[in-house]
Protein backbone atom coordinates (compact mmCIF):
# COMPACT_ATOMS: atom_id res chain seq x y z
CA UNK A 1 0.00 0.00 0.00
CA UNK A 2 1.28 3.47 -0.85
CA UNK A 3 1.05 5.50 2.38
CA UNK A 4 -1.59 8.22 2.26
CA UNK A 5 0.65 10.91 3.71
CA UNK A 6 -1.47 13.98 3.23
CA UNK A 7 -2.25 16.43 5.97
CA UNK A 8 -4.25 15.27 8.98
CA UNK A 9 -7.26 17.13 7.60
CA UNK A 10 -6.86 15.44 4.20
CA UNK A 11 -6.73 12.00 5.80
CA UNK A 12 -9.77 12.80 7.93
CA UNK A 13 -11.89 14.25 5.15
CA UNK A 14 -11.20 11.78 2.35
CA UNK A 15 -14.39 9.74 2.10
CA UNK A 16 -12.96 7.56 -0.65
CA UNK A 17 -10.35 6.01 1.64
CA UNK A 18 -11.46 2.79 3.37
CA UNK A 19 -11.36 3.10 7.18
CA UNK A 20 -8.64 0.47 7.49
CA UNK A 21 -6.50 2.10 4.79
CA UNK A 22 -6.99 5.42 6.54
CA UNK A 23 -5.80 3.93 9.82
CA UNK A 24 -2.75 2.38 8.17
CA UNK A 25 -1.94 5.72 6.57
CA UNK A 26 -2.26 7.52 9.89
CA UNK A 27 0.14 5.02 11.45
CA UNK A 28 2.63 5.48 8.61
CA UNK A 29 2.45 9.25 9.06
CA UNK A 30 2.95 8.99 12.81
CA UNK A 31 6.11 6.95 12.21
CA UNK A 32 7.42 9.16 9.39
CA UNK A 33 11.04 10.12 10.27
CA UNK A 34 10.61 13.72 9.10
CA UNK A 35 6.97 14.61 9.73
CA UNK A 36 5.85 12.07 12.29
CA UNK A 37 5.25 12.16 16.03
CA UNK A 38 8.47 12.04 18.13
CA UNK A 39 6.89 9.64 20.64
CA UNK A 40 5.53 7.23 18.02
CA UNK A 41 8.82 7.23 16.11
CA UNK A 42 10.75 6.14 19.21
CA UNK A 43 8.61 3.08 19.98
CA UNK A 44 9.60 -0.56 19.44
CA UNK A 45 7.91 -3.94 19.82
CA UNK A 46 9.09 -4.09 23.43
CA UNK A 47 7.96 -0.60 24.42
CA UNK A 48 4.54 -1.03 22.80
CA UNK A 49 3.86 -4.51 24.23
CA UNK A 50 2.64 -3.24 27.65
CA UNK A 51 0.13 -0.98 25.91
CA UNK A 52 -1.08 -3.92 23.82
CA UNK A 53 -1.77 -5.91 26.97
CA UNK A 54 -3.46 -2.92 28.60
CA UNK A 55 -5.76 -2.40 25.62
CA UNK A 56 -6.73 -6.09 25.63
CA UNK A 57 -7.64 -5.82 29.32
CA UNK A 58 -9.68 -2.70 28.63
CA UNK A 59 -11.64 -4.60 25.98
CA UNK A 60 -12.36 -7.32 28.55
CA UNK A 61 -13.33 -4.66 31.10
CA UNK A 62 -15.83 -3.03 28.73
CA UNK A 63 -17.38 -6.44 28.07
CA UNK A 64 -17.59 -7.22 31.79
CA UNK A 65 -19.30 -3.87 32.42
CA UNK A 66 -21.69 -4.35 29.50
CA UNK A 67 -20.59 -0.99 28.07
CA UNK A 68 -21.14 -1.38 24.31
CA UNK A 69 -20.06 2.18 23.50
CA UNK A 70 -16.78 1.72 25.36
CA UNK A 71 -16.34 -1.69 23.71
CA UNK A 72 -16.34 -0.09 20.26
CA UNK A 73 -13.67 2.41 21.36
CA UNK A 74 -11.56 -0.21 23.12
CA UNK A 75 -11.65 -2.56 20.13
CA UNK A 76 -10.40 0.34 18.04
CA UNK A 77 -7.55 0.92 20.49
CA UNK A 78 -6.65 -2.77 20.32
CA UNK A 79 -6.75 -2.75 16.52
CA UNK A 80 -4.41 0.24 16.55
CA UNK A 81 -1.93 -1.82 18.57
CA UNK A 82 -1.92 -4.46 15.82
CA UNK A 83 -1.40 -1.76 13.21
CA UNK A 84 1.42 -0.26 15.29
CA UNK A 85 3.30 -3.56 15.61
CA UNK A 86 2.80 -4.34 11.93
CA UNK A 87 4.17 -0.93 10.94
CA UNK A 88 7.30 -1.41 13.06
CA UNK A 89 7.78 -4.84 11.47
CA UNK A 90 7.31 -3.43 7.96
CA UNK A 91 9.94 -0.74 8.58
CA UNK A 92 12.34 -3.49 9.72
CA UNK A 93 11.66 -5.52 6.57
CA UNK A 94 10.07 -8.37 8.52
CA UNK A 95 6.42 -8.38 7.46
CA UNK A 96 3.54 -5.98 6.96
CA UNK A 97 -0.10 -5.66 7.95
CA UNK A 98 -1.27 -7.61 4.90
CA UNK A 99 1.02 -10.48 5.94
CA UNK A 100 -0.56 -10.46 9.41
CA UNK A 101 -4.10 -10.60 8.01
CA UNK A 102 -3.16 -13.29 5.47
CA UNK A 103 -1.57 -15.41 8.19
CA UNK A 104 -4.62 -15.31 10.46
CA UNK A 105 -6.98 -15.95 7.52
CA UNK A 106 -4.95 -18.99 6.50
CA UNK A 107 -4.89 -20.23 10.09
CA UNK A 108 -8.67 -19.89 10.52
CA UNK A 109 -9.31 -21.84 7.33
CA UNK A 110 -6.79 -24.50 8.31
CA UNK A 111 -8.30 -24.91 11.78
CA UNK A 112 -11.90 -25.08 10.50
CA UNK A 113 -11.81 -27.90 7.94
CA UNK A 114 -15.44 -28.66 8.83
CA UNK A 115 -16.38 -25.21 7.48
CA UNK A 116 -13.87 -24.68 4.66
CA UNK A 117 -13.25 -28.34 3.80
CA UNK A 118 -14.91 -31.73 3.81
CA UNK A 119 -14.39 -32.72 7.46
CA UNK A 120 -17.57 -33.31 9.50
CA UNK A 121 -17.78 -32.08 13.11
CA UNK A 122 -21.15 -32.30 14.85
CA UNK A 123 -20.71 -30.49 18.17
CA UNK A 124 -18.91 -27.60 19.86
CA UNK A 125 -17.10 -30.07 22.12
CA UNK A 126 -15.81 -32.00 19.11
CA UNK A 127 -14.70 -28.74 17.49
CA UNK A 128 -12.84 -27.72 20.66
CA UNK A 129 -11.00 -31.05 20.67
CA UNK A 130 -10.18 -30.73 16.97
CA UNK A 131 -8.99 -27.14 17.48
CA UNK A 132 -6.59 -28.23 20.21
CA UNK A 133 -5.32 -31.06 18.00
CA UNK A 134 -4.63 -28.60 15.19
CA UNK A 135 -2.80 -26.26 17.56
CA UNK A 136 -0.73 -29.13 18.99
CA UNK A 137 0.22 -30.28 15.48
CA UNK A 138 1.27 -26.74 14.56
CA UNK A 139 3.43 -26.50 17.69
CA UNK A 140 5.11 -29.82 16.87
CA UNK A 141 5.78 -28.69 13.31
CA UNK A 142 7.19 -25.39 14.53
CA UNK A 143 9.52 -27.15 16.98
CA UNK A 144 10.70 -29.55 14.27
CA UNK A 145 11.45 -26.72 11.85
CA UNK A 146 13.46 -24.99 14.56
CA UNK A 147 15.31 -28.22 15.39
CA UNK A 148 14.02 -28.13 18.95
CA UNK A 149 12.49 -30.76 21.18
CA UNK A 150 8.71 -30.71 21.57
CA UNK A 151 6.86 -30.46 24.87
CA UNK A 152 3.15 -30.53 25.56
CA UNK A 153 3.78 -27.29 27.47
CA UNK A 154 5.02 -25.44 24.39
CA UNK A 155 3.15 -22.31 23.37
CA UNK A 156 1.77 -21.18 26.75
CA UNK A 157 2.67 -17.50 26.65
CA UNK A 158 4.93 -16.18 29.41
CA UNK A 159 3.06 -12.87 29.39
CA UNK A 160 -0.24 -14.41 30.49
CA UNK A 161 -1.51 -13.44 33.95
CA UNK A 162 0.19 -15.78 36.42
CA UNK A 163 -2.96 -17.55 37.66
CA UNK A 164 -4.24 -18.09 34.14
CA UNK A 165 -0.86 -19.37 32.95
CA UNK A 166 -0.68 -21.77 35.91
CA UNK A 167 -4.09 -23.20 35.02
CA UNK A 168 -3.11 -23.57 31.36
CA UNK A 169 0.17 -25.29 32.24
CA UNK A 170 -1.72 -27.70 34.51
CA UNK A 171 -4.31 -28.39 31.79
CA UNK A 172 -1.53 -29.15 29.30
CA UNK A 173 0.12 -31.60 31.73
CA UNK A 174 -3.27 -33.23 32.27
CA UNK A 175 -3.45 -34.11 28.56
CA UNK A 176 -0.84 -36.81 29.09
CA UNK A 177 -2.41 -38.02 32.34
CA UNK A 178 -0.36 -35.97 34.83
CA UNK A 179 -3.31 -34.82 36.89
CA UNK A 180 -5.38 -35.49 39.99
CA UNK A 181 -8.22 -37.90 39.20
CA UNK A 182 -10.76 -35.53 40.78
CA UNK A 183 -11.03 -32.24 42.68
CA UNK A 184 -11.16 -33.57 46.26
CA UNK A 185 -7.44 -34.39 46.66
CA UNK A 186 -6.56 -30.86 45.56
CA UNK A 187 -8.27 -29.49 48.68
CA UNK A 188 -5.85 -31.56 50.75
CA UNK A 189 -2.92 -30.36 48.65
CA UNK A 190 -3.94 -26.74 49.16
CA UNK A 191 -4.18 -27.27 52.93
CA UNK A 192 -0.76 -28.93 52.90
CA UNK A 193 0.80 -25.96 51.08
CA UNK A 194 -0.77 -23.48 53.50
CA UNK A 195 0.61 -25.46 56.44
CA UNK A 196 4.08 -25.43 54.87
CA UNK A 197 4.00 -21.67 54.48
CA UNK A 198 2.93 -21.24 58.09
CA UNK A 199 5.75 -23.51 59.26
CA UNK A 200 8.34 -21.55 57.26
CA UNK A 201 6.96 -18.24 58.54
CA UNK A 202 7.07 -19.33 62.17
CA UNK A 203 10.62 -20.62 61.66
CA UNK A 204 11.72 -17.17 60.47
CA UNK A 205 12.37 -18.15 56.86
CA UNK A 206 13.67 -15.47 54.50
CA UNK A 207 11.50 -13.78 51.89
CA UNK A 208 12.72 -16.00 49.06
CA UNK A 209 11.61 -19.12 50.89
CA UNK A 210 8.28 -17.55 51.85
CA UNK A 211 7.75 -16.52 48.24
CA UNK A 212 8.35 -20.08 47.10
CA UNK A 213 5.81 -21.44 49.58
CA UNK A 214 3.24 -18.77 48.76
CA UNK A 215 3.73 -19.54 45.07
CA UNK A 216 2.95 -23.18 45.80
CA UNK A 217 -0.31 -22.11 47.47
CA UNK A 218 -1.34 -19.98 44.50
CA UNK A 219 -0.40 -22.76 42.08
CA UNK A 220 -2.50 -25.25 44.05
CA UNK A 221 -5.38 -22.75 44.17
CA UNK A 222 -5.22 -22.36 40.37
CA UNK A 223 -5.26 -26.14 40.06
CA UNK A 224 -8.30 -26.37 42.32
CA UNK A 225 -10.07 -23.74 40.24
CA UNK A 226 -9.35 -25.73 37.09
CA UNK A 227 -10.67 -28.95 38.62
CA UNK A 228 -13.83 -27.13 39.72
CA UNK A 229 -14.31 -25.67 36.24
CA UNK A 230 -13.72 -22.10 37.45
CA UNK A 231 -11.57 -19.47 35.75
CA UNK A 232 -9.12 -18.43 38.52
CA UNK A 233 -8.65 -14.97 37.02
CA UNK A 234 -12.42 -14.39 36.93
CA UNK A 235 -12.76 -15.68 40.50
CA UNK A 236 -10.03 -13.34 41.77
CA UNK A 237 -11.45 -10.36 39.85
CA UNK A 238 -14.86 -11.06 41.37
CA UNK A 239 -13.42 -11.33 44.88
CA UNK A 240 -11.46 -8.10 44.40
CA UNK A 241 -14.53 -6.30 43.08
CA UNK A 242 -16.52 -7.52 46.09
CA UNK A 243 -13.84 -6.26 48.48
CA UNK A 244 -13.69 -2.92 46.67
CA UNK A 245 -17.47 -2.50 46.77
CA UNK A 246 -17.67 -3.28 50.46
CA UNK A 247 -14.62 -1.20 51.39
CA UNK A 248 -16.01 1.85 49.61
CA UNK A 249 -19.20 1.45 51.65
CA UNK A 250 -17.11 1.19 54.84
CA UNK A 251 -15.32 4.42 53.90
CA UNK A 252 -18.64 6.18 53.34
CA UNK A 253 -20.05 4.96 56.65
CA UNK A 254 -16.85 5.94 58.47
CA UNK A 255 -17.16 9.51 57.21
CA UNK A 256 -20.90 9.60 57.91
CA UNK A 257 -20.46 8.41 61.51
CA UNK A 258 -17.20 10.16 62.26
CA UNK A 259 -15.25 6.94 62.68
CA UNK A 260 -11.49 7.38 62.40
CA UNK A 261 -8.87 4.79 61.54
CA UNK A 262 -9.48 2.62 64.59
CA UNK A 263 -9.26 -0.96 63.38
CA UNK A 264 -11.95 -2.31 65.68
CA UNK A 265 -14.40 0.38 64.58
CA UNK A 266 -13.65 -0.24 60.92
CA UNK A 267 -14.05 -3.99 61.41
CA UNK A 268 -17.47 -3.36 62.98
CA UNK A 269 -18.48 -1.35 59.92
CA UNK A 270 -17.11 -4.08 57.66
CA UNK A 271 -19.25 -6.72 59.34
CA UNK A 272 -22.27 -4.43 59.11
CA UNK A 273 -21.75 -3.96 55.39
CA UNK A 274 -21.43 -7.71 54.91
CA UNK A 275 -24.68 -8.33 56.80
CA UNK A 276 -26.56 -5.71 54.81
CA UNK A 277 -25.18 -6.89 51.49
CA UNK A 278 -25.39 -10.58 52.24
CA UNK A 279 -23.57 -13.31 50.34
CA UNK A 280 -24.99 -14.14 46.90
CA UNK A 281 -26.90 -17.39 46.78
CA UNK A 282 -25.81 -19.31 43.70
CA UNK A 283 -26.76 -22.75 42.55
CA UNK A 284 -25.21 -25.73 44.32
CA UNK A 285 -21.99 -26.85 42.67
CA UNK A 286 -21.20 -30.55 42.79
CA UNK A 287 -17.51 -31.47 42.75
CA UNK A 288 -16.55 -33.06 39.44
CA UNK A 289 -15.20 -36.58 39.83
CA UNK A 290 -12.93 -36.57 36.81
Amino acid sequence: MVPFWGSAATIRDTAMVRPLDRLLSIMARLRDPQRGCPWDREQSFATIAPYTLEEAYEVADAIARGDKVALKDELGDLLFQVVFHARIAEEAGLFGFNDVTAAIANKMERRHPHVFGDVRIDSAAAQTAAWEQHKAAERRDRAQRAGEGHSVLDGVALALPALLRAAKIQARAARIGFDWPEARPVFDKLGEEIAELKTEFEAGADLTRLEDELGDILFAAANLARKLGIDPEAALRRATAKFERRFRRVEALAVERGVGSDLDALETLWQEVKRVEGEPQGRKHELPRS
